[in-house]
């Protein structure tokens, strides 16, 4: 699969990020925990050159823990301030603004010495598409600000938000880069739902990801569908499709259906809490900042 999405209205949202970074002291980044490397835009890094960060891993509750549990300590190693959370439910959501003023405590200092005292820090909340950036600024806030959405490409427009009086929140839309060099990359990301389902092949998509699953995750299609995970792929698609009763006319199997029931049920936790990438994996190494 050849996996690329940069749809026009990203380019004009980079343009805009760029204009507004200079009234900011910290930039958070929302991380997917089940794709830390995948979910991470590189061209942040140069947008934010120079400015403190967070990074924030987010759908903690979808992730193995064991392996965010990794990550954590990956960052931190690389004196990176790093929290993992679970915007919808609200977990780890308490920690953010002491971490938040902990990191920047330098211009906290400086402003205090210059006789500026209790000025709210400007923080810009950035991410990929669906990674959660609207449920968490309206958990962070206490109250519905953004529109949510359990899809790409909801938040359009930029928009400030005032969370209390020790932080101010800039929305941004979500932004991809306009290449993956690694196709692995794209292929993760559409896995999570980042990418738009209708420019994906869904089947080959759905392949892939059984190959994965009986790697790193061996037992969770069989008990999740009953199938044989001893089968070639493709089989499996097919026996998930027989077992859910996925039918076109016929009654032959429909393997795109079958792919998609399998692609939501893991967006959505129902396939248990699965993560695709570790930091120990021989990946480009995309968590520099």
């Amino acid at each position: 699969m050849n996996i690329q999405w940069y749809p026009g209205h990203m380019t004009k949202a980079v343009r805009m990020m760029q204009e507004d970074i200079k009234l900011i002291d910290i930039v958070i980044e929302l991380l997917d925990a089940r794709v830390p490397l995948s979910s991470k835009n590189p061209d942040i890094d140069t947008l934010a050159n120079g400015k403190f960060r967070l990074i924030l891993l987010n759908k903690s509750d979808l992730a193995d823990p064991a392996v965010t549990g990794e990550w954590v300590r990956y960052y931190r190693e690389k004196g990176i301030a790093v929290l993992e959370i679970n915007a919808r439910s609200g977990g780890g959501m308490k920690s953010i603004t002491e971490t938040i003023r902990e990191t920047c405590k330098e211009k906290i200092e400086r402003d205090r010495k210059r006789g500026i005292l209790n000025r709210p820090l400007r923080a810009m909340i950035v991410g990929i598409p669906n990674v959660g950036k609207s449920t968490f600024i309206n958990s962070y806030a206490g109250k519905a600000c953004t529109k949510t959405g359990n899809k790409p490409g909801v938040t359009k427009g930029k928009q400030w938000i005032h969370i209390n009086n020790q932080v101010e929140l800039l929305d941004t839309p979500g932004i991809l880069w306009p290449k993956f060099e690694d196709q692995e990359v794209g292929i993760r990301l559409a896995y999570i739902g980042s990418i738009k389902d209708d420019i994906l092949n869904v089947r080959e998509l759905a392949l892939s990801f059984i190959t994965y699953l009986t790697t790193w995750y061996p037992g969770v299609l069989a008990g999740k569908y009953e199938v044989d995970e001893a089968s070639e792929a493709y089989d499996i698609l097919g026996q998930i499709a027989a077992n859910r009763h996925c039918l076109l006319k016929g009654e032959q199997l429909d393997y795109d259906k079958a792919a998609m029931i399998l692609l939501e049920n893991y967006r959505n936790g129902k396939l248990g809490r699965i993560t695709l990438e570790r930091p120990d994996m021989e990946t480009e190494d995309r968590g520099n900042i």
